[in-house]
């Protein structure tokens, strides 16, 4: 059973860092592309950051600058370095993995609350 996990969400203060992890439960390789997405209250869930398998990575427009894919293939775990974070990041994260276009996967995501 595909299972992707997202950890590292919580509260900080406008202006701080956190670090997202999303843990595969197999080999990342798998995947043809990994990413972030995010859903604030009200809104439609939304493109954060994308990592291909060969690293290629696409940002939304509101992230470029501050937000950070990356991979760690021995660890079969994709993070997102977020910082200079503003009470506009406030969303629950999610970790979305497609194998094709016929098989997504998506994690249980984690919140994330950015304080002003």
């Amino acid at each position: 059973q595909v299972q992707l996990v997202e950890s590292g969400g919580g509260l900080v203060q406008a202006g701080g860092s956190l670090r997202l992890s999303c843990a595969a439960s197999g080999s990342i390789f798998s995947y043809n592309t990994m990413g972030w997405y995010r859903q604030a209250p009200g809104l439609q869930r939304e493109l954060v950051a994308v990592i291909t398998r060969g690293g290629f990575t696409v940002y939304g427009d509101s992230v470029k600058g501050r937000f950070t894919i990356s991979r760690d293939n021995a660890k079969n775990t994709v993070y997102l370095q977020m910082n200079s974070l503003e009470p506009e990041d406030t969303a629950v994260y999610y970790c979305r993995g497609d194998k094709s276009p016929s098989f997504t996967y998506w994690g249980q995501g984690t919140q994330v609350i950015v304080s002003s």
